[in-house]
């Protein structure tokens, strides 16, 4: 496993600098927004699991020939007893960062989780006070401000769509249905799950700048995505109008971690509020929506998507491979 242990620290290092540097910058990910969120997930994910298994390949590697058969030996010390001279201080200092790491990351996605529901809960408490129905829909409620503010709050079977009357009497009718379908894609794809976990990760890691980069292009992709959907059933013009408007009532500076509150900070966009972390959609990112929309590209042709995904394949199936194969590399 000693080899394995130096390629898993360099593909952590990969994907964790150069990589999403460049993949932020690329201009094809607007061409395919989901081909790209994939990717970014698999970047995160691989990158995660060869950082910690880089680390725990360089302990075990004294005591076994691979992963599973390294954590057998590791087990037998800490719960029968055995020798473990065959272990150095640099081992056993990998071994333990290797843990330190690991339970740094979860308990960071929990309390960001823990974090998120509690906001969510007390935006909730506020919209039984100061929302209404909107009359033609049970799941979108209306609030008195006169900003145009439109944004999804996640909670199941409790979901609801939050528009602001400012908006209400900004919009034309279809112009008000491609924001609806817009935020309602935001929340039957689940995207404040995704927000949830790059959230984790810039909180875990704030130190490493692509943590940020990571967060901001994966917030710019589920826009895109959103508009996408509206896009079915409205037409280009219509939905331009409408990102313009609802940008306009999103309060510049808004870092999107206040959590939201009914007024005035709630003139909040989908993004953010699909995360449960409030805020309101960056310059860059609706500058690029709208641009995309008002000078399409065509999507990206299927031999480079199957590319794309294969790449995202190899990524997780490489640190995988490099953990679980016995003596590979060794």
């Amino acid at each position: 496993m000693f080899w394995a242990s130096y390629l898993l620290a360099v593909l952590a290092i990969i994907l964790a600098w150069p990589v999403p540097i460049l993949l932020s910058r690329a201009q094809w990910p607007a061409r395919s927004p989901f081909t790209a969120m994939l990717l970014w997930q698999a970047i995160a994910l691989a990158g995660g699991l060869s950082m910690i298994g880089a680390m725990l390949v360089y302990g075990l590697e004294p005591i076994g020939d691979n992963l599973i058969a390294g954590l057998r030996s590791l087990a037998g010390m800490v719960l029968f007893n055995a020798p473990t001279t065959a272990l150095g201080f640099w081992h056993i200092f990998a071994l333990s960062a290797a843990a330190l790491l690991t339970a740094h990351l979860v308990f960071t996605l929990l309390l960001t989780y823990y974090r998120i529901q509690r906001q969510r809960r007390r935006h909730r408490e506020l919209l039984a006070l100061l929302a209404s129905p909107s009359g033609q829909d049970t799941a979108t409620l209306v609030i008195s401000h006169d900003s145009p503010v439109a944004y999804c709050l996640p909670g199941g079977a409790r979901s609801v769509t939050v528009l602001s009357d400012g908006l209400m009497a900004a919009l034309e009718p279809e112009e008000l249905q491609a924001v609806l379908t817009h935020e309602n894609a935001h929340l039957s794809q689940r995207h404040h799950l995704l927000l949830w976990a790059f959230a984790a990760w810039r909180q875990a890691l704030p130190w490493l700048p692509t943590t940020r980069l990571a967060q901001e292009s994966v917030s710019s992709l589920i826009e895109m995505l959103a508009d996408d959907v509206a896009l079915r059933t409205a037409s280009k013009a219509t939905l331009i109008k409408a990102i313009a408007i609802v940008a306009s009532g999103s309060p510049a500076g808004t870092n999107g971690h206040g959590g939201g509150q009914p007024a005035p900070g709630m003139a909040l966009s989908g993004l953010e509020a699909a995360a449960g972390t409030g805020g309101s959609d960056s310059t860059r990112t609706t500058a690029s929506r709208v641009s995309r929309l008002l000078s399409p590209q065509p999507e990206l042709p299927r031999a480079a998507r199957s590319l794309v995904l294969t790449a995202c394949v190899l990524l997780l199936a490489l640190p995988t491979a490099l953990l679980v194969v016995p003596g590979l590399l060794g």
